[in-house]
């Protein structure tokens, strides 16, 4: 590609980012770094009845999270400054009136109560729904069926107006999809969209196409549900004399419910138990919390991995990728039409690959901090690094680290030796009673010296030693998990482990 490419993630602030919106980000991302080009951040806050506090540094920090640092965006600035819409206003009149000049757009005058009308008025069993397009426009207050005086009296006595776009009436206008190819549209389906609000405002349908000529953005990629948008913003490439410039789109397929019937939502999160946010986020207007991936215990190299095979393959069957190999090998020709369902259980698979194949280096700073919100104390880093490894292959989520090491760190507040009491005896009971002598006597202090000392002890006793192994789990770990027992008894140090002995025979008195 003989230009650089450029792409960008245009979001609204209006909330969390679901699931579908960090893809988008994702396949922004590796396109971007694949082609070795610019990946922009900007911020579409054009609607002030949906922008929501807070939503801008919650979009910041997952894109921090996931590793998907943007080149240019409001906080790093760039080239291109500034990247929130809203600070971009006075760019967008100019082409706005430009449309209107060209006999492209319209000035339309309606009150809400005026459309409200139309919208009954002109409902019928053929037309439903009534819009505001070539069929209707004549019958509504605006500058094609208002004569001129009429037009510049309303202007200059500043009575509110809207510019519309001016759809033509039967034709067909397409382009070429990077994931669908060809796709085409009859204009006369599309009814004429606002483009610049009565606050001068533009909708995003004219912002998003200014902001990508100007920005010099080369490629587009946003969800399908954007397609029927599509027709709009072909004809303003075309109207603004800008067809050259215009970026290759490619819309996404959808990420769906687990059962493929619909897209997925919030609710269905809320419903089937699992996040569909990347991050916790607490809506400030109606207090309402939902859980992201991120607090459920997620890597964000899980949680990016998992994304990028929700709709996307290298075609070699493999499923493991770092952010590094999903650059080297992503190609948008990969990507799926059809939507991809979405399975919690697969995306714990993809969380539990990763534990078990991150260092305890890795892990560290993330399972410290489950601890310690447990109300685990964690003094020595070192031993920590030590139990990471031990028990991280029984991980699944993070917070599954407390349960699989907490023994490690406090010693079973009352050990449950039911599962061995049934078949408790007095020759058990003096093993028990007789074990912390010998192991107060070991010279050396490992696993192996301790599974000898323990083996023939209970050989010299004609116990079995799968009956006396169980028995020194529940006392060392207080339930029937964890790793190797005597891999724990020699991790967690003799007086530990003779201490937890007693306090196990204690609770089978």
């Amino acid at each position: 590609m003989a230009t650089k490419v450029r792409v960008r993630f245009a979001p609204s602030p209006t909330g969390g980012l679901h699931l579908g919106g960090v893809r988008t980000v994702l396949f922004n991302y590796l396109f971007a770094r694949h082609h070795g080009g610019d990946f922009v951040l900007r911020i579409e806050d054009t609607d002030n009845t949906r922008f929501v506090e807070g939503a801008e540094d919650y979009i910041m920090e997952t894109l921090r999270w996931c590793g998907m640092e943007p080149d240019e965006s409001p906080a790093a600035g760039g080239p291109f400054a500034p990247y929130r819409q809203s600070e971009r206003k006075a760019n967008y009149l100019q082409y706005a009136e430009k449309l209107v000049a060209d006999g492209h757009a319209y000035y339309a005058f309606d009150t809400p109560e005026e459309l409200e009308e139309m919208r009954n008025t002109f409902k019928s069993a053929e037309n439903p729904s009534p819009q505001y397009d070539h069929k209707l426009r004549m019958k509504m207050r605006n500058s094609l069926s208002l004569g001129e005086e009429e037009v510049s009296r309303l202007i200059s006595e500043g009575v509110p107006y809207v510019i519309r776009i001016k759809m033509p009436d039967n034709q067909t206008i397409g382009f070429t999809d990077m994931i669908r190819g060809e796709v085409n549209f009859s204009t006369s389906t599309v009814d004429d969209k606002v483009l610049l609000k009565k606050d001068g405002m533009p909708t995003y349908h004219l912002a998003v196409v200014v902001d990508d000529y100007l920005m010099k953005i080369t490629h587009a990629f946003r969800g399908e549900e954007w397609l029927p948008s599509a027709p709009v913003h072909l004809l303003l490439w075309n109207y603004l004399g800008w067809s050259d410039a215009m970026p290759q789109w490619a819309h996404l397929p959808l990420i769906l419910k687990p059962d493929g019937n619909g897209k997925l939502s919030k609710r269905d999160g809320d419903r089937l138990g699992f996040p569909v946010f990347a991050m916790n986020w607490t809506d400030p207007r109606s207090n309402e919390f939902t859980q992201g991936f991120r607090e459920r215990g997620f890597l964000p190299e899980a949680f990016v991995n998992m994304l990028a095979m929700l709709g996307w393959n290298d075609g070699t069957g493999k499923e493991i990728f770092s952010m590094q190999e999903l650059i080297a090998s992503f190609d948008m020709s990969r990507v799926h039409k059809g939507g991809a369902k979405f399975d919690f259980e697969k995306a714990k698979w993809f969380n539990h690959e990763w534990i078990k194949a991150s260092s305890a280096a890795r892990l560290l700073p993330d399972v410290k901090n489950s601890l310690t919100s447990a109300g685990i104390s964690v003094t020595d880093d070192r031993y920590l690094a030590t139990v990471i490894d031990m028990v991280k292959e029984r991980c699944t989520l993070l917070p599954d680290f407390v349960e699989q090491s907490g023994f490690f760190f406090n010693a079973p507040a009352s050990p449950d030796m039911e599962p061995v009491k049934a078949k408790w005896n007095l020759d058990k009971n003096l093993f028990f009673t007789d074990l912390p002598g010998v192991l107060e006597a070991l010279p050396d202090w490992n696993a192996v010296a301790v599974e000898t000392a323990f083996k023939e002890m209970a050989v010299a006793r004609a116990i079995k030693v799968g009956e006396l192994q169980l028995p020194f789990r529940l006392m060392l770990v207080g339930g029937k998990f964890g790793p190797a027992v005597f891999d724990i008894a020699a991790t967690i140090g003799k007086d530990e482990v003779i201490a937890r002995i007693k306090k196990g025979l204690e609770s089978l008195a």
